[in-house]
């Protein structure tokens, strides 16, 4: 009881010095068994590795691209429900366009004035010019008479003269009459067609407001609802073709030079829990998006998939390396300048290594150990 006594302090209960005395126990049952793990043998292993570029993005239907609009305006009707077929060349929306119109029925106003304009004109002119030809006959049927008259000396020189320069003004009167009639016609036929251009135009522009669809597919979705403002270049429809997929991913700019078109991917969709499927890089993009430091990189699927939509969330293992037989060692073992630490009876030593394949935790060793090496922390 004296013993038992020493433990016990005035003031302090004695459950919570027997709960003490219990939690010393177990601190020190762990660090015995720490101790004994830490001087178990370890060994390199011999089985398959894989070092793979992690990616993420979606799923996406084959030719899907989204419907711009061409200009500023408002919505003015849906052609279209979401999930219908559409052919090439198929309207889909209408953007109403206020100024648009006010352009297209001002070029037209213009066409229809140089056209009403030509005809009276012309025909203006043209009397004109008739007249003048019939003046000009009239004089010169005078002068030729006065001609005769002179060399008969049936009238004065004078008179001659005078019946002369009446007929030369005639002429010279006609003449620009039609010179005038000539140049107007070509005035006017000029304005016309550049007034007509202008309506071609305005019809063109008119047409733009109409929004079609560049293939044949399927309208996957219609982004704004009709009345609702739009802006010129502002996305308002998608379509695509449902029937093919393939997944449209973003892979860190750190591993771009990592991942190259041929390599094999394995596919995680959201949708499809606890099923892996199998794909192939088709396509690495160029540029690296400088906002989202990733770069695009497009993955054929090459199993089978019922039931796929677009949009679909998905994460990809793209395949760099794989090995059946790889010596493997876990990656804290591995040193500085590729070395690692053998044991050799009760002394240890340092040898260099060199690398193969990486994961996240995992080396696999090339040369420097064998299966039968025992490593030491």
């Amino acid at each position: 009881m004296e013993s038992v006594n020493k433990f016990m302090q005035p003031g302090v209960p004695s459950g919570i010095i027997i709960e003490c005395m219990a939690t010393r126990i177990v601190l020190l049952a762990l660090l015995m068994w720490s101790c004994s793990k830490d001087n178990q043998p370890i060994t390199p292993q011999v089985k398959p590795l894989m070092e793979a570029v992690y990616a993420s993005g979606f799923v996406v239907s084959e030719q899907e691209y989204q419907v711009f609009s061409q200009a500023d305006g408002t919505l003015g009707e849906i052609l279209v429900r979401e999930g219908e077929a559409v052919k090439k060349g198929t309207p889909i929306l209408k953007i109403k366009s206020v100024l648009s119109s006010a352009r297209y029925e001002q070029a037209r106003e213009t066409y229809q004035q140089a056209l009403n304009n030509k005809t009276p004109v012309i025909n203006e002119l043209t009397a004109i010019a008739q007249s003048a030809r019939s003046k000009m006959q009239l004089d010169s049927i005078n002068f030729l008479r006065f001609t005769n008259l002179l060399k008969a000396n049936a009238t004065t020189r004078l008179e001659y003269d005078r019946a002369e320069l009446q007929y030369k003004n005639a002429r010279n009167d006609f003449e620009a009459a039609k010179s005038r009639l000539a140049k107007t016609r070509t005035d006017l036929e000029t304005a016309i067609k550049n007034a007509n251009n202008q309506v071609q135009i305005a019809e063109e522009e008119s047409g733009n407001y109409t929004l079609r669809s560049d293939i044949d597919g399927v309208v996957l979705k219609i982004m704004k609802e009709q009345g609702e403002l739009v802006r010129r270049s502002e996305a308002v429809a998608v379509v695509g073709k449902p029937e093919n997929f393939y997944l449209k991913l973003s892979v860190d700019e750190l591993d771009v030079q990592r991942v190259k078109a041929g390599q094999q991917a394995l596919i995680k969709i959201d949708a499809f829990s606890n099923k892996i499927f199998k794909g192939i890089v088709t396509k690495v993009y160029p540029l690296v998006d400088t906002r989202q430091q990733s770069l695009r990189v497009d993955v054929a699927l090459q199993d089978e998939v019922t039931g796929l939509i677009s949009g679909l969330a998905a994460e990809v293992n793209i395949v760099v390396q794989k090995k059946e037989t790889a010596l493997v060692v876990p990656k804290q073992l591995v040193q500085p300048g590729d070395s690692i630490w053998v044991a050799e009876g009760s002394e240890k030593r340092k040898v260099k290594i060199v690398r193969g394949i990486e994961t996240l935790d995992e080396v696999e060793i090339v040369s420097g150990i064998t299966a039968q090496t025992i490593l030491s922390n």
